[in-house]
């Protein structure tokens, strides 16, 4: 068993979570691994398949995995996860010996998304890799995937738990990207239903960005077990460049003396921030 398994297991049965954090090259990798060995608690770096075409391909990104884990020496239980991966792409990420993949098949038929997840949950099982799969939708759009926000059936969800996915993520009104003013949030009447049929099995709640703290803690006291943070991390990075920029515009001849125009200063603010929102978003999952 791999111990993020454990860790999520563990999470499901004392009613707090595992947080999951997209990575889109790494500087960012390094952040979410740095604010897991700062806290203490598990973490899961994820990445989505366009920023893994950008950082290279899945290759690349797990041998940079590898690689940071020593270098960091990283002793909390961590894993790297495909999110929203279509069948293709997580057989790959399966070959290439990611941690975890989740197959997205929520976009297609319940029948052939319950057709490719039982194809996929057995190749997974065979190499020893964890896997996630969706019934419903995240409303939003990601990684091309779009959704209209479909709340998860009992049946369906139940009808996926019985395939042995390791965790599942359901569509509870929960959205990709940043919430509208009129979202009327998380539908936790059907949490309450999903987690009573389903049992032990963790869930997962997408689109935790924005998402208010007091939402999230009820999500996970009613049974979430991993919680995906991406959109926050990417405000945080870009405001902080932002605001990096602004500040050499304003110390300009100071800054150039410095040599403050190097790429890994401008960076740095932003690797930062994202360090610092993963600490405390971390922080916000576990305490519950």
């Amino acid at each position: 068993m791999h111990p993020i398994k454990h860790e999520i297991q563990k999470a499901e049965r004392a009613g707090y979570a595992i947080g999951a954090f997209n990575s889109i090259n790494l500087e960012w990798m390094q952040a979410i691994l740095r604010a897991g060995e700062a806290t203490g608690q598990p973490v899961i770096l994820q990445t989505s398949v366009p920023p893994v075409a950008y950082m290279g391909g899945l290759g690349l990104v797990k041998s940079l995995y590898d690689h940071l884990l020593e270098a960091l020496e990283i002793s909390v239980p961590v894993a790297l996860h495909l999110d929203h991966g279509d069948a293709e792409t997580v057989r790959q990420a399966i070959a290439v010996g990611y941690d975890s993949v989740m197959f997205d098949g929520s976009h297609l038929p319940m029948a052939e998304n319950l057709r490719l997840s039982a194809e996929l949950i057995e190749l997974a099982q065979a190499h020893d890799v964890l896997i996630e799969c969706e019934v419903g939708s995240i409303g939003g759009s990601e990684d091309n995937i779009y959704g209209k926000g479909e709340i998860a059936s009992l049946a369906d969800a139940k009808a996926m738990a019985d395939l042995g996915p390791d965790y599942l993520a359901v569509g509870i009104g929960n959205i990709h990207g940043r919430y509208p003013e009129d979202w009327p949030g998380l539908d936790f009447d059907q949490l309450k239903i999903l987690k009573q049929g389903l049992g032990d099995l963790p869930l997962v709640l997408h689109g935790a960005s924005g998402i208010p703290d007091d939402q999230i803690k009820q999500a996970i006291k009613q049974g979430i077990s991993k919680v995906n943070v991406n959109t926050e991390c990417h405000l945080a990075f870009s405001t902080a460049m932002i605001d990096y920029v602004h500040e050499f515009e304003s110390h300009k001849e100071d800054y150039l003396n410095k040599k403050y125009y190097e790429g890994r200063h401008f960076l740095s603010a932003g690797y930062q921030a994202v360090e610092d929102k993963v600490k405390e978003r971390i922080e916000l999952f576990s305490r519950i």
